[in-house]
């Protein structure tokens, strides 16, 4: 007969399996990402992820994906870095959403 589990225990585990922390997770990427960038680049990208540290935003439009890997790339992810050194970024990878 198994081991009696604590609800906490049980919880997190069926929020894992739900993705539900990931949802959640995906929201909050995406908030601090519009308080870093400001609401003029935020407007026309959004946060896709993060994969082996380096964090993936989809952008609506190629200036836009220009302007954002050529002037502001290093002060985002500087940004980025003190907000959430728990991330462990270490770059910022722009991609044109399709």
């Amino acid at each position: 007969m198994p081991e009696p589990q604590h609800v906490s225990t049980i919880l997190s585990r069926v929020v894992g399996l739900r993705g539900l922390a990931r949802r959640g997770s995906e929201a909050q990427l995406n908030e601090l990402w519009r308080r870093i960038a400001g609401e003029k680049l935020a407007a026309g990208s959004r946060v896709a992820g993060i994969r082996r540290g380096v964090l993936q935003v989809a952008v609506d439009s190629a200036p836009l994906l220009s302007e954002l890997a050529g002037f502001h790339r290093t002060s985002l992810l500087s940004a980025m870095r003190r907000e959430r050194p728990d991330l462990e970024l270490r770059d910022i990878k722009f991609r044109l959403q399709s």
